[in-house]
């Protein structure tokens, strides 16, 4: 039976990625950490003892507890945090347990920008469309969940980077771009080390979309369609990536979920 606050890797495997999913905190301590330097996807780092840092972080979300082995230390902070009328588990087994645990990615920590202010600012040109929405859908859902995106001109992309101490991502002869017939979205999936079967057949739509390889996937020239729509939606690229966050969301559980499923006419035909 399990713990009472407590949620299984499995159960929390589902809701990564999601909009429902949990702010995931990482309370395992330095020594621990530095032993096995891999983050849970989306959590985010933060010392066991500061409550009232936890509580402003978790706010009126629901929130997942995470250290080594899923004792004392996320059981303690997660009974404290209940105390105060937070709504949190901890994660049964710890990060033993979920490195356990097939198909559940870990983040290299190594991987991730510099964050500023406790978040992660990234800057790219202006009225995006396809990879340079898909990647801060992939950024918010599965590595930073209060990441900041700035869209600027072109030509002001390396300029504002230096200015607000933002990585430039999606721009020519920059870390985060295009590199041979992949696109930016593909490299995302490298470094932070999130192949999976669903975000692997979405890289795949995403990338023939976006190089203009619809033979790839005949999913390509919807979200083709469907992202320059929403480009001549929204004058303000931040209600564009508003917007497109909804429609990546879709299509994630198409590919984790409903990939096979067809549809046909008339309704009362026979499968």
């Amino acid at each position: 039976m399990p713990a009472p606050n407590s949620i299984t890797p499995k159960q929390l495997l589902r809701l990564i990625g999601t909009p429902q999913a949990p702010v995931i905190v990482d309370v395992c301590i330095d020594t621990d950490f530095d032993a096995d330097p891999y983050l849970i996807p989306s959590s985010v780092r933060h010392p066991a003892k500061d409550f009232e840092g936890l509580t402003k972080l978790i706010a009126d979300r629901s929130a997942v507890v995470v250290c080594q082995k899923g004792k004392k230390l996320s059981q303690g902070v997660v009974s404290w945090l209940r105390s105060e009328g937070c709504n949190a588990e901890f994660l049964d087994g710890g990060m033993f347990a979920w490195r356990d645990l097939p198909d559940a990615s870990r983040v290299p920590a190594s991987a991730l920008p510099e964050f500023i202010d406790g978040r992660s600012v990234w800057v790219t040109r202006h009225r995006p469309k396809i990879d340079r929405i898909a990647c801060p859908w992939l950024i918010r859902r599965f590595v930073d969940p209060n990441a900041r995106f700035l869209f600027v001109a072109p030509s002001e992309v390396e300029n504002a980077a230096n200015v607000f101490g933002a990585t430039p991502f999606d721009i020519e002869n920059t870390f985060w771009s295009h590199r041979q017939d992949r696109c930016t979205f593909d490299i995302m999936l490298d470094e932070f080390e999130l192949h999976t079967p669903a975000l692997d057949r979405l890289a795949t739509v995403i990338r023939a979309a976006d190089t203009n390889r619809h033979s790839l996937a005949p999913e390509a020239a919807g979200l083709l369609a469907v992202s320059v729509g929403l480009s001549r939606q929204y004058r303000d690229d931040h209600q564009n990536l508003a917007a497109g966050l909804h429609l990546y969301d879709a299509l994630y559980r198409w590919a984790r979920d409903g990939f096979e499923e067809q549809h046909d006419w008339p309704t009362d035909r026979k499968s």
